[in-house]
């Protein structure tokens, strides 16, 4: 008699569940000490990490970003776009690139340029359908995000854009961390499951140890769970939320088939109807950017 899985078989039943719960706990492990990306995103990190400091000569931003061309290439490209050009005259360098846009600005691209990246690298391969839904969410999030902070409170539109942007972080890491588990990568499905249930904790978890602000933490704090939508957004917590419900996909990974016109969505978006040209407007040029 066999007992337990014959080696090279796939795992099903309880053997699969070890292997699921095996993996949080490799992440939970990576959490408690460095965690590991691909090397475009951990260049994009240090490279955020760099500028936090609010002291920095222009010239020594435009020498830390310069490391990576495809961000500065990007941040130009930001700079020149609808968005942030106005009526000025195209800037073709880095520097008068960065003076446009501002400092902050420069951190929040470095990061979504970084996220983005990250869906790319060859480790994401096998789940691209899944990571390409996941980021067109969390643009479309982040734009509404930019759109309801600018439109209806008085928050940093910026802040909510990075919001919205990493309120899912903590699904793309364990699709990135699900590709070293080949029963996971033959079953998307379970995988989707596992991801419903554990996304929002692992993602808190990562931000705090990528040193994200606390304030951008706790508004991707819970985002997925229903609760009553408020009359007016005031924290970034209600931005995030309502964000995601106007992004089209709000619980995203419970429901497949979904109707934005139903139910609380529905009703979210009758209240927020004036605003979503405008979020339409901003996810294009985030696409471009970011693409």
């Amino acid at each position: 008699m066999i007992h337990g899985p014959v080696p090279g078989e796939d795992k099903v039943g309880e053997a699969l569940k070890a292997q699921r719960y095996g993996m949080l706990e490799d992440i939970a492990r990576d959490l408690a000490g460095e965690v590991v990306f691909p090397t475009c995103f951990d260049t994009a990190l240090r490279l955020r990490k760099e500028m936090q400091d609010t002291d920095l000569p222009l010239s020594r931003i435009a020498s830390i970003v310069s490391v990576e061309p495809l961000i500065a290439a990007k941040l130009i490209q930001l700079a020149n776009s609808a968005l942030y050009r106005a009526s000025g005259a195209l800037v073709r360098t880095l520097s008068a690139a960065i003076i446009r846009l501002g400092v902050d600005i420069v951190r929040t691209t470095v990061l979504g340029i970084a996220v983005a990246q990250l869906m790319r690298s060859k480790e994401m391969a096998h789940f691209s359908g899944l990571t390409h839904a996941l980021w067109e969410h969390s643009i479309a999030t982040a734009a509404a995000a930019r759109v309801l902070a600018r439109e209806r409170t008085r928050l940093d539109p910026e802040e909510g854009l990075l919001a919205g942007l990493l309120h899912d972080l903590g699904a793309f890491y364990m699709l990135y961390r699900a590709v070293h588990y080949p029963e996971l990568r033959a079953r998307p499905e379970s995988l989707k499951y596992l991801i419903m249930q554990w996304h929002e904790s692992i993602g808190v978890s990562l931000l705090k140890s990528l040193g994200v602000h606390h304030d951008i933490v706790e508004a991707t704090v819970d985002h997925d769970q229903p609760r009553a939508v408020p009359d007016t957004v005031r924290s970034l917590s209600d931005v995030v939320y309502v964000a995601n419900i106007l992004s089209g996909a709000h619980f995203e990974w419970i429901f497949q088939d979904y109707d934005p016109d139903a139910g609380q969505a529905g009703l979210v978006r009758q209240m927020y109807a004036e605003l979503l040209p405008a979020i339409e407007a901003e996810v294009q040029e985030m696409r471009a950017v970011f693409s």
